[in-house]
């Protein structure tokens, strides 16, 4: 445990940023979840409306520096791509 006044603060600072950082993440993680059940579950269309929502998510963890801004890309890209392959 810290004992300088200011390495406390950095460790409640380094907490909290933690938890809003998971948070960001499991957003992501969970629209991804949901397009991949519904293109698994042949529901493409349903997949497809729930596509901005991943943009939304993604751009939002790249703007905030949890995810990089090419992995926000390339993730998107790759989404776009099964969506397409999965509706033709």
């Amino acid at each position: 445990m810290p004992i300088i006044k200011s390495a406390k603060k950095a460790l409640r600072q380094s907490k909290k940023r933690y938890v809003r950082n998971l948070a960001r993440k499991r957003a992501v993680q969970g629209v991804f979840k949901k397009i991949r059940v519904f293109v698994d579950g042949g529901k493409v269309d349903d997949a497809i409306k729930l596509l901005p929502q991943a943009y939304k998510a993604l751009d939002k963890a790249a703007m905030r520096g949890i995810i990089t801004k090419n992995t926000a890309s390339r993730k998107k890209s790759r989404l776009t791509k099964r969506l397409q392959k999965a509706r033709g």
